[in-house]
């Protein structure tokens, strides 16, 4: 393929000046061959087979970043999720599960390693509580580990039982771990359709229904897309949509390319391209600034969703045409903490809580990475997830929760996480109670439409 000098001028600049890049490569593994019943050959086993994979693939990154001169930002595993692989083990606590995977990502240098998880939509089994249970000490006591539970899907409803049990473990979590580098909340995610193949965290595992080993990629270019809107300034949406749609395309290729080379190079399958807008604190990688360019006054102003709406479809329409493999969640992700625009929103009021929820009916994840005051009830908690899981659960999409309960700190209080996850100030919460609905349990039945056999 023979490019012009205007396309590579293009794509220097992508680099160099609009903060293009790989935001990760992750790394599945499949545990599922290491269930034991003795709890320390399972852990050996864990540790054998997770450093065999993933023992060059810090370094094939790196080499990756300087051949093809392509920032690759994180490099990451994710495991099967570990309650289907404890629960042969009758132990009573997972914490030591957990600290194999820390080892694990400690002594390959990688970020995060995620799938310290349950699968619950339906049910929870004996082991399922167990890890549910040690998620608090878990995530105190590591520093690369991340959890996810799976509460709800289209096909099965949202098992509120569940629901009810991660809002008690949160509020849990965040008192546990106030003194820790990192809080635990922000190592820990709550889906409804949570994909099996989603490279990012805190929410990447290795679904069942994959392959032993894989690779998943994680574009991100919140800056290019906001260079290609101003390009467009003052034209028709349709234009505007057009513009953004096209340089999805680009984006997509570049990971398209770096997926490929990685899977070769370690010996293992290209699993999946996600292309998602995953901002950072970095002024210039915001999503925020983006909705700003499309002719907002601030993010959450009236015309947010909708804007948001064009955003994420014109994301992935780009990124399927470009790539046959293109999956995880793959749209636009608001992180409160994470992107700078949204903390200015926060702090200029432009933005509640209530608008990011009806925000993320038309985004990729969910209410992600918010502060809230630390006295808020575990029930008001659990509700919040529960609206959060009904939008996924009707919309037939993939939503999710990272609520951070700050200790001591209340609503307009700044709270800092630190490196990629930023910080932000408290955000208000309705005061009015839930706490009878949530204190129901049971289970909140499947919607019509999820009936297609």
């Amino acid at each position: 393929m023979i490019f012009s000098p205007v396309e590579i001028e293009e794509t220097v600049n992508m680099f160099m000046r609009q903060k293009l890049d790989v935001r990760c490569i992750t790394m599945g593994i499949s545990l599922l061959d290491c269930a034991d019943s003795d709890a320390k050959k399972a852990n050996q086993k864990i540790y054998d087979k997770i450093m065999r994979y993933a023992g060059n693939l810090v370094r094939v990154g790196q080499d990756i970043e300087k051949e093809f001169g392509v920032p690759i930002i994180n490099k990451r595993i994710s495991v099967t999720p570990i309650a289907l692989v404890a629960g042969a083990s009758g132990e009573k606590s997972y914490v030591e599960y957990c600290r194999t995977l820390d080892k694990c990502a400690k002594e390959l240098g990688v970020n995060f390693i995620g799938g310290f998880s349950a699968l619950v939509q339906k049910g929870i089994t004996p082991a399922d509580r167990i890890l549910i249970d040690s998620i608090p000490e878990a995530l105190a006591t590591t520093n690369f580990v991340c959890s996810s539970v799976n509460v709800g899907t289209t096909k099965n409803g949202i098992n509120m039982d569940a629901v009810k049990l991660m809002g008690e473990t949160i509020k849990k979590t965040a008192e546990v771990s106030r003194n820790c580098e990192i809080n635990g909340c922000a190592k820990l995610v709550v889906f409804t359709n949570a994909p099996e193949d989603n490279p990012f965290m805190a929410g990447a595992f290795h679904g069942p229904g994959e392959g032993d080993a894989v690779i998943n990629v994680g574009v991100s270019g919140p800056g290019v897309i906001l260079a290609a809107a101003r390009e467009y300034k003052g034209r028709p949406i349709n234009e505007l949509a057009d513009g953004i749609k096209k340089m999805a395309f680009k984006i997509t290729r570049m990971g398209q390319m770096v997926g490929t080379e990685a899977a070769k190079r370690l010996g293992v399958n290209f699993g999946i391209l996600d292309l998602s807008l995953a901002p950072t604190p970095e002024v210039g990688d915001s999503v925020a600034r983006i909705l700003e360019e499309i002719g907002l006054e601030g993010a959450g102003a009236p015309g947010t969703t909708a804007a948001l709406a064009m955003l994420t479809d014109m994301v992935k329409k780009g990124g399927v045409m470009a790539s046959t493999n293109v999956g995880g969640l793959s749209g636009a992700f608001i992180p409160v903490s994470e992107d700078e625009g949204m903390i200015n929103a926060v702090k200029q009021h432009s933005i509640t809580l209530e608008k990011l929820e009806a925000m993320t009916c038309v985004c990729s994840v969910g209410l992600d990475m918010i502060a809230i005051p630390g006295d808020t009830p575990a029930t008001t908690i659990s509700g919040i997830m529960a609206d959060e899981m009904a939008i996924g659960m009707v919309n037939n999409k993939t939503t999710a929760v990272r609520l951070i309960p700050a200790p001591g700190k209340k609503a307009g209080e700044w709270v800092e996480f630190g490196g990629l996850l930023g910080g932000c100030p408290v955000i208000d919460v309705n005061k009015f109670g839930c706490a009878d609905f949530i204190n129901r349990g049971g289970r909140i039945p499947a919607p019509i439409h999820s009936f297609r056999n």
